[in-house]
């Protein structure tokens, strides 16, 4: 199938998309709730020459696993990838992934390959190379669900440049959509043209661009991210979203900044099918809801006001960038879970600031 060219129409509510020639204008600082939370550091790592014994270490196999052909190493970040794409398979032991049942049917072993193609540091391996590798890196991207969610599909391939997270993929008649960035690599590009390739690529935030610019040259599709999240390695971006919005991209998708993670995040609905993709605004963990306080990047107390901003809307699944997809059975059990889960963390950081 011949790559779609056509143009879906960008138009604001409350204000013009910028053009991308234009000059990206300072972000204006508003005042933001002053909840304190810790960060992990970002640190510069540099390798020297007595680490390299530590790095023949972390390939190799962990305790944990269960005695078979699959397993996982010590380079696992915990990003849980595996754990929902193959939770027969994989499960969470001593802070990392591990495998607590080796496969045993061709479903589970499918499952557990896409899972090991997946994985964003390549920490999932097999003692034997596996014959059928092929046949499973066709399958991506992989259908979400062809009944509920036709057209809409997980892209794998999940980058280490965006700690694990996932991308997806929207066949729509007035051009794909690729929201966030997977690892770049020819053989999923080649399977996205099949399916028509890609029109837009649709980043949540600065986090998850990824090979972004590999995509874009591949497809030469604009790419459209909110200007408080342009860096140095987007600055290039076609179209910088200006403003609160919300904004349109053409009749049935709506694009709603949820700043909080970011200053510039912003989430994609997809009104037809009722799906909210949040990028790391809003997820699921094993534990529950979450929003990731101790990454936060710009304001949890932002971030807590945006999450409320989503009772408005009118979806029935989120699709985050790292956890679990959540699907509600209607607007009035996604409004309940939502309206407690900010509830009770707007309780926990007033007692937490009332301690300061």
């Amino acid at each position: 199938m011949a790559m779609s060219t056509k143009a879906i129409n960008l138009a604001s509510f409350s204000s013009v998309f910028p053009s991308s020639l234009d000059k990206l204008n300072k972000p204006s600082k508003g005042v933001q709730n002053s909840f304190w939370v810790p960060r992990i550091p970002l640190v510069k790592a540099v390798q020297s020459p007595a680490e390299s014994d530590t790095g023949r270490w972390a390939k190799q196999r962990r305790p944990q696993n269960a005695d078979g052909d699959f397993f996982v190493d010590h380079s696992c970040i915990d990003c849980d990838t595996c754990r929902w794409m193959a939770p027969q398979v994989f499960t969470r032991v001593g802070g990392m992934s591990a495998v607590y049942k080796q496969p045993t049917c061709k479903d589970d072993r499918l499952k557990a390959l896409q899972a090991l193609i997946s994985c964003p540091t390549n920490s999932i391996r097999t003692e034997v190379p596996p014959p059928d590798i092929l046949e499973a890196q066709k399958t991506f991207p992989i259908p979400i669900d062809e009944k509920k969610l036709p057209g809409v599909y997980h892209c794998g391939y999940h980058s280490s440049k965006s700690y694990g997270a996932s991308s997806y993929l929207i066949i729509h008649p007035d051009g794909n959509i690729l929201i966030d960035s997977p690892k770049f690599t020819e053989r999923l590009a080649r399977k996205i043209e099949e399916l028509g390739g890609v029109c837009y690529m649709f980043l949540t935030h600065k986090d998850d661009v990824a090979d972004h610019g590999k995509w874009s040259k591949r497809f030469c599709c604009d790419r459209i991210l909110h200007s408080g999240d342009v860096e140095a390695c987007t600055a290039d971006v076609e179209t910088k979203l200006d403003g609160n919005g919300p904004w349109r991209l053409g009749q049935d998708i709506m694009l709603i900044h949820t700043p909080g993670h970011t200053e510039g995040s912003v989430c994609l609905f997809y009104m037809p099918l009722k799906i909210l993709f949040t990028g790391d605004h809003l997820l699921m963990r094993e534990s529950g809801l979450d929003i990731v306080e101790m990454y936060n990047r710009y304001s949890v107390g932002t971030q807590l006001d945006s999450v409320k901003k989503l009772l408005d809307l009118d979806f029935n699944w989120i699709m985050p960038g790292h956890g679990r997809r959540i699907e509600f059975k209607d607007i009035e059990e996604k409004n309940a879970i939502l309206e407690a889960f900010v509830e009770e963390k707007y309780a926990h950081y007033s007692s937490v600031k009332n301690k300061w």
